[in-house]
């Protein structure tokens, strides 16, 4: 029509990514469950369309695998989509671990554990997101252990100091890599002493496809290095990079109760249902502590992000698209 301005419409992008690590030595239950929760409240809340959620995980019949370098690439395709005003997700349940300085100087970081033990690190995150156009967001949900600060150099709004540690908690199973294990798989794989640091086994297991932070060209991100411009990254981790995040084992079905699940994926699933008007990610952070603190799991969820992103709406939600989502049939979508 004459004088009509067209508009397209933005789109949001998700990859999920759920690693049970099943028939290992370090086996998780809920991080399958978790994902698959995500996607139903992705297109029913949010109004993701179901072709545009990737889902990976390491469960039987799954047609790509969560490897280190598969996870990479699907996130490096959903940002090559994406367009300024767009809305990124990335969900990511299972295994975190820290990893020491190669060198001996420094301090350890925070990364994820695909299924093939091929990290993703901080410093690969921050790569990622240095690549998102500007104008779009890129949220990332991690419930993983020692996941706060996952986005190297990302501005803290809630961390370490705002609630003090539970006095109390019942045993959980952490979503936690302890480093001797990750050596020990990794020498395994590798016929390397497991006296070498993990970036030798990684580098000769995975070559190129191994973690920016272990190869010789701006791997590691020097604490004298200027800041990034600013950008639309926004981290809502599952705990404090010096805690654990909780894997939650299913309870008797017959008698009311649940699927196995990951304690911080479970609180922002609460949280949500419990609020359908839009919350800021700053609001679902926070209430989502105080569940996990009325629950008595010790671990304090975090969120990384510019001030401005701290105040706006989760996923970008808005009235118009709350009342939107909430007529998609959940039951479209692809198993």
């Amino acid at each position: 029509m004459e004088g009509e301005t067209i508009t397209s419409k933005k789109k949001m992008l998700a990859t999920l990514v759920g690693c049970n690590y099943a028939g290992t030595r370090n086996e998780l239950r809920g991080c399958i469950n978790d994902v698959l929760a995500v996607r139903d409240t992705l297109v029913g809340r949010f109004g993701f369309a179901p072709a545009d959620v990737v889902v990976l995980t390491d469960g039987r019949g799954a047609a790509v695998l969560p490897t280190g370098a598969n996870i990479k690439r699907a996130l490096a395709d959903m940002i090559a989509r994406a367009e300024p005003g767009d809305v990124l997700f990335f969900h990511y349940s299972g295994h975190g671990t820290l990893v020491p300085p190669r060198h001996g100087h420094g301090k350890e970081e925070e990364a994820i554990v695909p299924c093939d033990f091929n990290l993703v690190t901080d410093v690969d995150f921050r790569q990622l997101v240095d690549r998102v156009p500007p104008g779009a967001s890129f949220t990332i949900v991690s419930d993983s252990c020692h996941s706060g600060g996952l986005i190297d150099q990302e501005k803290e709004q809630i961390g370490p100091s705002i609630l003090p540690d539970s006095a109390d908690a019942p045993a959980r199973t952490a979503r936690f890599l302890p480093y001797g294990a990750l050596l020990e798989h990794l020498s395994g794989a590798s016929g390397m002493p497991s006296s070498h640091h993990a970036a030798d086994h990684l580098l000769a297991l995975f070559g190129t496809d191994a973690s920016a932070k272990f190869h010789g060209h701006g791997g590691t991100l020097s604490a004298a290095a200027p800041a990034p411009r600013p950008d639309e990254g926004i981290l809502l981790s599952g705990c404090q990079t010096d805690e654990t995040s909780a894997d939650v084992p299913a309870e008797d079905e017959e008698e009311g109760g649940g699927k196995a699940c990951g304690a911080f994926s479970s609180a922002v699933q609460s949280v949500l249902a419990a609020h359908p008007a839009p919350l800021s990610n700053r609001e679902l952070v926070a209430r989502a502590r105080a569940v996990l603190d009325e629950q008595g799991f010790e671990q304090h969820p975090c969120l990384y992000c510019s001030d401005a992103n701290a105040e706006a709406p989760f996923l970008s939600q808005s009235q118009e698209n709350t009342v939107g989502a909430a007529s998609q049939a959940v039951s479209s979508l692809p198993l």
